[in-house]
């Protein structure tokens, strides 16, 4: 055969050479469209819509206000410690599948406070501090997932330990330009129609609305809660109640319930407002329940490390009750436990103790400092004069009352810091100052007796004030690895609304 043309063998290598061209291109558009895919993948992995295919019924929310990671581990070693052996103990919401950490810094500075990262949690915004579920400047509101839900027909609970108007309950109904206005916040409570709150009282029940006076109790029965603070009439709820307002029926310092370390027999511990929660909430369309261990970071602006352990506990036993809920609805329940910040700067280990822990000691503390002051406070009033008597007979109290100074549980006081607790005592007993605290004075002299003991124990604290360290996430349920590794604390509330299907 003859040979081809050039310029048909030409144009052949042409067009062989155009279709490798478009081949190639092909290849590239085809890996540039894997990677946009690969992408939003990434994207709707983070961010919630509300098209997610695993969509909850029951969501729980448990805030444990102040509890960081220290606070959770300090309670873990002090479990083990109490069964004579080092490591950790468990508690409900450490055994979830889910662990992540959350920012908590809020819009204006870098260590926050309740209401702003109440704030976050609630609604997906960051704000400035003081603010209630509203802008940075204080005028526009913030819509929280309560209210998203409520409208969506879910059932609503809100439940704290502390004043049902304090700033974490606050910011799930209430929209105020600053945490302080507490009575303003106490008027959207009854005005919010949500289902259940439960927690110890108003801070400010009574003032003037509208020129008149008004108290919130009675204003909350006028608007169709049925408002209970007895123990029978807690226990008389049933489903078919209607809207409950539960306060506590015994309070403490700043309408508050009782430290866990204080409650007496008769009184409703957290628990038992969560378990009142399920059982009044439940329903075919579902719930959403907000859940505060507020004290534990009272307990932590105290540096009270037992009364800090007593908390964690008292918490972990309400979680204990929305664990045994998902047991039956394991595939429409969504558990998630968080801070809002973490309070104290916790530290698990001294100088004085070294490498070695004694958290056992803890167990001897009987009482709060809340309790523990009232205590000095009778000393003051009924001083016999002899200072150096006084001052031994109170000794005798830090033996019985916290285990200090005693040859038998190795608590024997140093030369150094019995000259600590004799200034303090002076200060305290025939002195006329306590030493000013967020929640309430401190006598100096039990400031210093929990010090000591904090110490003899093997921790130690950094203030009384909060920190901006990264606060961990415990979750369980559909969806719970969303909540998973490092995420912002405003990125809480989105996932659990794009689970929802309310986001």
């Amino acid at each position: 055969m003859g040979r081809k043309p050039f310029f048909l063998v030409n144009l052949r290598l042409i067009n062989e050479n155009e279709f490798m061209n478009r081949r190639i291109f092909l290849i590239r558009l085809f890996i540039v469209f894997l990677m946009v895919i690969a992408l939003q993948s990434r994207v709707f992995a983070i961010l919630p819509t509300g098209d997610d295919p695993q969509k909850v019924k029951y969501v729980f929310l448990f805030i444990g206000d102040g509890m960081g990671q220290a606070q959770v581990n300090l309670t873990q070693g002090y479990l083990a410690a109490l069964e004579d052996r080092i490591g950790f103990g468990q508690l409900n919401f450490t055994r979830f599948p889910q662990v992540g950490f959350a920012s908590t810094y809020a819009n204006n500075q870098m260590i926050t406070c309740s209401a702003a990262a109440g704030t976050a949690l609630a609604t997906g915004h960051k704000t400035n501090i003081g603010r209630i579920s509203m802008d940075t400047a204080g005028t526009v509101p913030y819509e929280s997932i309560a209210t998203k839900a409520k409208r969506a027909g879910y059932k609503v609970g809100i439940l704290t330990s502390v004043s049902i108007d304090h700033a974490t309950p606050a910011v799930f109904y209430a929209h105020q330009p600053d945490r302080d206005m507490y009575f303003e916040i106490g008027v959207e409570l009854t005005g919010s129609k949500f289902d259940f709150f439960a927690g110890g009282g108003f801070l400010i029940p009574d003032d003037t609305l509208e020129g008149k006076e008004v108290n919130l109790i009675k204003l909350a029965g006028d608007r169709g809660y049925k408002v209970v603070n007895t123990r029978e009439g807690f226990e008389q709820l049933v489903p078919g109640t209607g809207k409950c307002l539960v306060l506590s029926p015994r309070s403490a310092g700043e309408a508050s319930m009782p430290f866990s370390l204080d409650m007496e027999p008769g009184d409703i511990t957290l628990a038992d407002y969560t378990s009142k929660a399920i059982n009044l909430l439940e329903n075919e369309k579902g719930f959403f329940m907000m859940v505060e261990g507020g004290k534990i970071d009272w307990a932590c602006h105290g540096n009270d490390a037992a009364a800090v352990i007593q908390e964690v506990i008292a918490f972990d036993k309400a979680i204990g009750n929305a664990v045994a809920f998902y047991e039956k609805h394991p595939d429409e329940t969504l558990i998630i436990v968080t801070a809002d910040h973490e309070t104290g700067g916790l530290s698990l280990g001294n100088e004085e103790t070294g490498y070695k822990s004694y958290l056992g000691l803890l167990k001897y503390q009987k009482s709060s400092t809340e309790e523990l002051n009232k205590i000095v406070a009778q000393f003051r009033m009924n001083k016999s004069g002899d200072a150096e008597a006084d001052f031994t007979r109170l000794l005798k109290v830090l033996e019985s009352d916290m285990g200090l100074n005693s040859r038998q549980r190795n608590t024997l006081l140093t030369e150094a810091e019995i000259s600590l607790l004799k200034q303090t005592f002076v200060e305290s007993v025939y002195g006329t100052e306590t030493q000013e605290g967020t929640y309430g004075d401190y006598e100096p002299f039990i400031g210093a007796a929990i010090g000591i003991l904090a110490e003899k124990a093997g921790i130690s604290w950094g203030s009384h004030a909060h920190t901006c360290v990264n606060v961990p996430v415990y979750s369980m349920g559909p969806g719970a690895e969303k909540f998973s590794g490092y995420i912002d604390n405003t990125d809480i509330p989105k996932l659990i609304g794009g689970l929802m299907g309310i986001w």
